[in-house]
């Protein structure tokens, strides 16, 4: 196993060890499953079991549900004897946080329990204790004490465990030793699996989430490598990213964490955690697992019963001798600058207004320019692209200053002799990589050119491209793929750049033939974001298929798989650009707008979740960087909210507390007050700004 991955060229599912959860088999290549969890009052049987079907008949193979103390885990029976009665047959999960008890009842009652290891036994107050290594044994034999029964029980019972480590919960101890790191999230949860281990118990499944995608994917490769040193052998996987929010940016993060570990056929079971209603969660889950699932007749992919695809129209990529970057960490590739793209620029977005005829300045507006007729002045947006692609289009109106536009050799050649423009202008060529090496003239500032990686076409050891190419400091190479294995092609061509020391910075071309604007978010966030959160990329450029562009002008807002409008009847420009901008938050590579870290609700949230996170939404949009954490309870509250700038809690029915950082700053805040108490909080911090 190459450290993480069996293949990073190819598609192979991880191997991992069969867990029994009900009559669902998880993990040993069996298909990967997807599940959600309730948002209702546990205590409120019917309606926790009507959700429930709706959950199941969306499609969900798993329900959660929560037990926060005893007597939510005793109604579990009753919830689990009404589904049965109905003919619902499907395994319940009982989620526990910080009771032992609770969870040792459940265990009794469902096919699975849910344990987080960061507050199960340990306690967490935001307290920095030392630990001698006397100490810290100590403290195992106190977690082992109390564990243990726990794990006796499912044994008997034949009850499956999630170990579910939060990169916000974990506790004291282990933030004493290890800190706020992937590593920490990976002890806390080999712990556990350690003592289970030596009660000889192994119905068990793991997971590593964050709100960070980026800490998310480095902690589930960090388990992998440390469960392959030590047992040799893995447990299945459960993926997902916390706390990921709402709408496009909530699809958008979950697609890039979930969907980078897929890729590298890491993962067993996936959930989507939306701050929506759980059904909708389903079809973003199965839109994601269906890229793993099509048969040969759909002219994609199948997977054998070693998890290895077969690949219609195969392509070689050359197999990694010598990983050349951080799989662990997040260190970006190192380049040199062309103009403003490369080095230590932010990575840019590019946006294709190739298909509109006649391209006006209206046309801007979906970019991020709006223009005023009466002044002759620009408005530049927070989310403007950085450049255009016209293809043979020229434009007929002067640009604002910050903006530069991408054409073919032939288009580009016209503008040579344009005063001001040109060579030392706003208009600069794209070639193929053969069409630059003939090319009789080139730009002597900025050249885009374009490799299609590893397809069929091209025989795998031809590199001759690079002897034009490598190094020219006026070059920025475009990457992509035709190949069903997009990803693990760029991928492997990065690692080539990287081997033989290439440093020209790279833009990631990354086109959709999606149906709905689900699939072509997840299909953008996975193949850019999964490159991006390893330090690839200096820039995106987006696009959609003939048909797939035709169908998403109709109407954006018809296209939506789970049934909500979240795009505001975005033109087809504007949401390409919008996402690309999303896709550069998540991955944490460029910050452009307010952040959101919102918890899915459950059956613990102390006030409604949609509705208050919609309020704030509205409210504090414009604040340009700031991270705002909304959690339903205090169990999601300070430790799930991780590394948020400013947190509105649920502490009790109609109560909110508000946090700076990790701190308390007001309690008990009556909640048809809370959010203009949020904004005073903002302001007394000077992260508020008025909107212009």
């Amino acid at each position: 196993m190459q450290l993480y991955t069996p293949s990073l060229t190819a598609y192979k599912r991880l191997a991992t060890k069969e867990v029994k959860i009900g009559d669902l088999l998880l993990g040993n290549f069996n298909p990967i499953c997807v599940q959600t969890m309730t948002t209702t009052d546990t205590m409120d049987t019917i309606g926790t079991v009507e959700q429930s079907i709706r959950c199941i008949e969306a499609g969900a193979e798993l329900v959660r549900i929560t037990a926060p103390s005893k007597k939510e885990a005793e109604n579990l029976l009753n919830i689990k004897n009404e589904l049965r009665k109905r003919g619902y047959n499907t395994p319940l999960v009982a989620d526990i946080h910080f009771t032992p008890n609770a969870a040792e009842i459940a265990a009794r009652i469902v096919e699975k329990v849910r344990v987080n290891p960061g507050n199960y036994v340990d306690k967490k107050k935001f307290e920095l204790i030392e630990y001698g290594d006397a100490d810290y044994l100590e403290e195992i034999e106190r977690i082992r004490e109390r564990f243990t029964p726990l794990v006796k029980i499912c044994k008997e019972y034949g009850t499956a465990m999630r170990i579910g480590t939060n990169h916000g919960s974990l506790s004291d101890r282990i933030m004493s030793r290890y800190g706020d790191t992937a590593i920490g999230m990976v002890e806390s949860a080999m712990e556990f699996l350690r003592i289970a281990r030596d009660e000889s118990y192994h119905n068990i499944v793991l997971s590593m989430k964050s709100s960070n995608p980026q800490v998310m994917v480095q902690a589930y490769r960090l388990l992998i490598k440390h469960m392959d040193q030590e047992f040799g052998e893995c447990y299945p996987l459960h993926l997902g990213v916390t706390e990921a929010g709402d709408g496009e940016d909530g699809r958008i993060k979950s697609a890039i964490g979930i969907g980078t570990l897929l890729e590298d056929g890491i993962g067993d079971t996936i959930r989507v955690s939306l701050t929506e209603d759980p059904e909708f969660e389903i079809p973003v889950c199965k839109d994601l697992v269906r890229r793993y699932s099509l048969t040969a007749d759909d002219g994609q992919q199948t997977t054998d019963k070693n998890g290895q695809w077969s690949m219609v129209n195969s392509q070689k990529i050359p197999p990694v001798d010598k990983i050349s970057y951080a799989p662990f960490s997040y260190k970006r590739r190192e380049t040199f600058a062309v103009d403003n793209i490369g080095d230590k620029h932010v990575p840019v977005v590019v946006a294709d207004l190739s298909r509109i005829q006649n391209i006006t300045t209206a046309n801007l507006k979906s970019v991020g320019y709006t223009y005023d007729e009466s002044t002759d002045k620009w408005t530049i947006g927070d989310a403007a692209a950085d450049y255009i692609f016209t293809g043979h289009q020229l434009l007929s109106f002067a640009l604002p200053g910050t903006l530069k536009v991408i054409v073919y050799p032939d288009a580009w050649l016209q503008t040579i002799s344009l005063p001001g423009e040109g060579r030392g202008g706003v208009y600069f060529p794209i070639f193929s990589d053969k069409g630059f090496t003939e090319a009789e003239i080139t730009s002597n500032e900025l050249n885009f050119v374009m490799i299609d990686c590893y397809n069929d076409d091209t025989p795998v050891n031809d590199y001759t491209y690079f002897e034009s190419v490598a190094n020219d400091p006026s070059v920025v190479l475009c990457l992509s793929s035709i190949n069903k294995n997009a990803l693990q092609s760029v991928r492997r061509m990065m690692i080539e750049l990287m081997n033989r020391n290439i440093k020209n910075p790279v833009v990631l071309i990354c086109d959709s033939n999606g149906q709905t604007s689900d699939e072509h978010l997840i299909h953008y966030a996975i193949e850019t974001g999964g490159l991006l959160l390893d330090g690839m990329g200096d820039g995106v450029c987006l696009g959609m298929g003939g048909k797939s562009y035709e169908l998403s002008a109709t109407s954006f807002k018809q296209l939506n798989s789970s049934g909500r409008n979240y795009l505001n009847n975005q033109t087809t420009e504007q949401f390409i650009n919008n996402t690309a901008f999303s896709i550069l938050q998540a991955t944490r590579t460029r910050i452009s707008k307010t952040e959101y870290i919102s918890c899915p609700s459950c059956g613990r949230t102390l006030f409604d979740l949609q509705e208050t996170t919609a309020k704030i939404r509205s409210v504090t949009n414009h604040l340009k960087g700031v991270k705002i954490a909304i959690m339903g309870c205090i169990v999601n509250g300070p430790g799930e909210m991780a590394d948020a700038d400013f947190g509105y809690v649920g502490s009790g029915t109609g109560k909110i507390t508000l946090y700076k950082g990790k701190e308390v700053v007001k309690r008990n805040v009556d909640s048809e007050v809370a959010v203009d108490e949020l904004i005073s909080l903002l302001k007394e911090n000077e992260a508020w700004v008025e909107q212009a």
